[in-house]
């Protein structure tokens, strides 16, 4: 290899984790959060580690990020979102990816946030139906802060989409997470 691409759940600035919810954790996603492991997460470049782990150019951004610079077309303002384990959210502004909003920790309803109210171990617990139902209105109060022209909505539980979103969301494929991957490297996107 020739250089290293990382895509890192949380908050990613200029190779460094500000935040990362999952990583911190005592028992894996949504459970208490390990002081010890938030401390030695926050400001951790991981970028630089990895070089020089790997001896290699590195770069690495939020995870919904490096999905959207594979899908994005670059042309007008365009929002990400990844749907997994918890909600991603990415935005770009003419392929150019903009500064990160952590919209998973953002409270949306009954005091639970995004990450909450639509991550895999959610979905599993209420259904599809259900599931569905929060996305599609998740999706609209969306609209109407963010005034996208595109909406992109990929990650690995875009399976179980069954709702219409509207004809200006695209459901891309989970692959789009590993081919950002090369498009990060894409001088476009300015990262």
């Amino acid at each position: 290899y020739d250089r290293v691409s990382v895509g890192v759940p949380g908050v990613v600035r200029k190779g460094r984790v500000l935040h990362t919810p999952h990583f911190v954790t005592v028992a894996g996603p949504f459970t208490p959060q390990d002081p010890a492991l938030v401390e030695e997460w926050r400001g951790f470049d991981v970028a630089a580690a990895l070089e020089k782990a790997l001896l290699a150019p590195v770069r690495a951004v939020n995870d919904a990020e490096m999905q959207g610079c594979a899908v994005v077309s670059g042309q007008g303002f365009e929002v990400v979102i990844t749907l997994g384990t918890g909600f991603g959210f990415a935005m770009f502004d003419d392929g150019r990816l903009l500064p990160k909003v952590e919209m998973s920790a953002h409270r949306l309803k009954k005091g639970e946030s995004y990450d909450q109210r639509l991550g895999n171990l959610t979905r599993a617990r209420i259904g599809r139906d259900r599931w569905n139902a929060r996305l599609a209105e998740a999706v609209e109060g969306l609209r109407w802060v963010f005034w996208w022209d595109r909406l992109y909505v990929g990650g690995g539980n875009t399976r179980h989409i069954k709702t219409d979103l509207g004809p200006d969301v695209t459901i891309v494929p989970n692959l789009a997470g590993l081919l950002g991957g090369v498009h990060l490297w894409d001088p476009s996107h300015r990262v």
